[in-house]
């Protein structure tokens, strides 16, 4: 039990561009500037989220968990297993575990945390783990396939931007 590799296909790609977007969005509303989103297993969004820390004064806000919590309240576990959670930038521990308990059945992931740690520093706002998603879903009881990092100069570029003086 636990992480299954999976494989990256042009849709994932365009769904994590979509995860970009939906940070971008993130920022120009004041939150940390992470998005997430859901899909089906057509790759239709079934759910999409912004980062909410700020603006909902909610530390636990992250896009991911957001979304996750959303999408366990309107749609059923065995639903949700076929689902993939998308997400510009590597889920911290917290997320992951949120991913676990919904059933959702697959992430996909831009950047790593390690990549994150380099962007925020030590901002007291994002105190990053040390803690990669695989290691929190091979504790678990599920297979959950994970992908991720993607390797992709361009979308990298595209999702550093988001963060380029958001943590000075």
């Amino acid at each position: 039990m636990g992480t299954i590799e999976g494989r990256l296909s042009e849709r994932d790609m365009e769904l994590l561009y979509e995860t970009a977007r939906i940070a971008s969005e993130s920022r120009a509303k004041g939150n940390h500037p992470f998005g997430a989103l859901i899909a089906d297993m057509d790759g239709n969004i079934i759910m999409e989220q912004t980062n909410t820390v700020n603006t909902e004064h909610n530390d636990c806000g992250h896009a991911e968990t957001e979304a996750l919590i959303k999408a366990s309240k309107k749609y059923d576990r065995e639903f949700l297993h076929g689902c993939t959670l998308y997400t510009s930038i590597e889920p911290c521990a917290m997320c992951t575990g949120a991913l676990y308990w919904s059933n959702v059945g697959r992430l996909v992931y831009g950047l790593t945390e390690e990549k994150l740690l380099e962007l925020t520093g030590s901002n007291p706002e994002n105190p990053t783990f040390s803690l990669p998603c695989r290691e929190v879903i091979d504790r678990g009881q599920k297979d959950i396939e994970v992908v991720g990092p993607v390797e992709d100069g361009e979308f990298e570029k595209r999702v550093v931007e988001d963060h380029l003086g958001f943590w000075d």
